[in-house]
């Protein structure tokens, strides 16, 4: 259980990690590559059982078919390659 992150290193390079229970990149030691994260994917059962029971592959698929590569793409030119953390959208 925990998340997959697609983010920016320091070094302006695309990195791809995960971390553990309800950890982030953005935490003192997450345990995972420095970065700024510009799309996360939850994959803890709480977030697809009740569509996908234990079919987390499908769930995968179906996530890869929802994101918004445009908002992803805005998020890296705007705030990630400069090492801004992207703001929380509410």
């Amino acid at each position: 259980s925990g998340w997959a992150w697609l983010g920016v290193s320091p070094e302006g390079k695309l990195v791809i990690d995960s971390t553990p229970n309800q950890d982030n990149p953005l935490m003192e030691g997450a345990g995972c590559a420095k970065m700024i994260p510009v799309l996360g994917l939850d994959v803890w059962e709480h977030a697809y059982y009740l569509k996908y029971q234990n079919k987390r592959p499908e769930y995968i698929k179906a996530f890869f078919s929802v994101i918004n590569w445009n908002v992803v793409s805005k998020n890296y030119e705007d705030y990630a390659l400069k090492g801004t953390p992207v703001p929380v959208q509410g």
